[in-house]
């Protein structure tokens, strides 16, 4: 099921996306969350007529750095022995169709393309066969850095933290195997990064077990799991665009701060 969360006549609510051509989606509207037993209401709406927002607003994104080899050697780094973990505030989360706004303090922003775990259910110490007990789905994610702020401050929270670094959707799929999904960022239309989440150096598995050993976990909450290699830079104006295999596709377009 691919679950969008949307707004439509000033309200919020949750729907299951239906159809295949794009300009013939439509919404059934959820009654409940889906973090909890819900059903669909029946009461369907066309996708062209809401506006997408960010399929979860999570309570912390956590983000493992450096989980692709050749994203590693691009930037000059080895593989590190265990995950690198870091956050990504709440505020840092935009939707699809959202502005990426250029941070005043950078002049270096890269796209970074990740595939996204949703987290469905509050978790602590997963042992590993029961990751997938605690996943409600998937979705895509665009981890944007200021890379020149990145290699001068030795934490990341305002390389990567900064308000919309960090977009997703453009919804929940729920029922998707994620070991090997094609990955694609497209800058303006030209192809910038092209892997396969079978390329991670950690599977999904071994970071929720790793991230769970030291925090609690809750419904909603989002794992980013590292970008393949192709980094590169954004500049005011352009339509960054992150496709995931058996996903969809979540484009933002960069805007100067106002």
């Amino acid at each position: 099921m691919r679950i969008a969360r949307f707004s439509i006549d000033g309200n919020v609510a949750f729907g299951a996306v239906e159809g295949d051509a794009p300009d013939e989606l439509v919404l059934d509207i959820i009654k409940g969350i889906p973090f909890a037993d819900f059903e669909l209401s029946g009461t369907k709406v066309p996708l062209s007529k809401v506006r997408l927002l960010p399929p979860v607003l999570p309570n912390k994104v956590v983000a493992i750095g450096r989980n692709y080899a050749e994203h590693a050697a691009e930037l000059g780094h080895e593989v590190p022995e265990v995950p690198v973990a870091f956050f990504k505030p709440s505020t840092s989360v935009v939707g699809p169709g959202d502005p990426i706004v250029y941070p005043s303090f950078s002049q270096e922003l890269h796209h970074e393309a990740e595939l996204a775990v949703v987290i469905g259910r509050m978790c602590r110490e997963v042992p590993r066969e029961r990751v997938k007990d605690v996943i409600l789905g998937y979705t895509c994610a665009n981890d944007v850095t200021a890379r020149d702020v990145q290699q001068r401050e030795s934490q990341w929270a305002r390389a990567k933290g900064f308000d919309s670094a960090c977009p997703l959707g453009p919804w929940i799929e729920t029922d998707l195997d994620p070991g090997d999904l094609a990955i694609q960022c497209t800058v303006n239309g030209a192809q910038r990064q092209l892997g396969r989440t079978s390329e991670m150096v950690r599977p999904i598995e071994d970071l929720i077990v790793h991230i769970t050993e030291a925090m609690t976990l809750l419904p909603g909450d989002v794992v980013l799991t590292g970008t393949p290699a192709g980094v590169g830079p954004l500049n005011v104006g352009d339509e960054v665009a992150v496709t995931i295999e058996g996903i969809g596709t979540l484009t933002n377009k960069v805007i100067k701060r106002g």
